[in-house]
């Protein structure tokens, strides 16, 4: 059942630069505090799903172009919004539950940590201060960042689909591959991405096979507010 749900969702969101990685909800739970916790029975089938540096020009400049004389609050967000809801149309007899990356709960808490789904679903490496032996920050906050084995930093996660009525007990557990094994590049990925994430260094700690075109790092360096003209939309 995974693999027919898997396929489906490969075939339509493939095509516009989002890569989805099946996970079972109890992978994700059992490494969190139960604050955290996805409210699902353990064996639930669940996806999480990322853009690709690819997703900018097969989905949000068709996007746009297409909704143009509508109003856009934050093109990424609505354009994802709008495909990962299309996909339901695939599903008609089952029931899929969507949250996006930027939804919060009543308590300001978000829905789901992104990037420990990423790596409980093999997708990319979430790296972390526990994952250094000698730590060299001190008492400083070291925040971590996952690492894709293809994209490098070139990524985002965007969201979680996630099927109730499907359960898949047997759901074999990928580990991500682990791109920046040496201690030394850990460090250095993990100072890059806390002290200088502006400059986007952190990103290509590894060999990358395909990163952001200039226009869209161009985009996403621009403040927010600012960014409706560089699609060609009025704000």
């Amino acid at each position: 059942m995974e693999r027919r749900v898997a396929e489906r969702l490969r075939s339509t969101l493939g095509p516009l630069g989002l890569e989805v990685h099946a996970f079972k909800v109890g992978w994700y739970n059992a490494v969190l505090q139960p604050a955290f916790h996805l409210p699902y029975p353990d064996d639930t089938l669940a996806f999480v799903v990322l853009s690709t540096p690819s997703m900018f020009d097969k989905a949000l400049k068709p996007f746009v172009k297409k909704e143009r004389l509508k109003i856009i609050r934050d093109p990424v967000d609505q354009c994802v919004s709008h495909h990962l809801s299309r996909v339901k149309e695939k599903f008609p007899d089952q029931r899929m539950d969507v949250m996006f990356d930027y939804e919060m709960l009543p308590s300001r808490k978000p829905k789901f940590l992104a990037q420990t789904a990423a790596h409980v679903a093999g997708a990319a490496y979430y790296y972390q201060r526990k994952d250094v032996k000698r730590d060299p920050w001190g008492k400083k906050k070291i925040f971590g960042v996952c690492i894709h084995p293809k994209y490098g930093g070139w990524f985002a996660i965007r969201g979680l689909l996630l099927f109730p009525d499907i359960q898949v007990p047997f759901l074999e557990q990928p580990a991500p591959a682990d791109c920046v094994s040496a201690e030394e590049k850990r460090i250095e990925l993990l100072e890059q991405f806390n002290f200088h994430w502006q400059d986007g260094r952190y990103r290509d700690i590894i060999e990358v096979k395909e990163r952001y075109s200039e226009e869209q790092k161009t985009y996403f360096a621009t403040p927010p507010a600012e960014r409706f003209r560089l699609l060609g939309l009025s704000q």
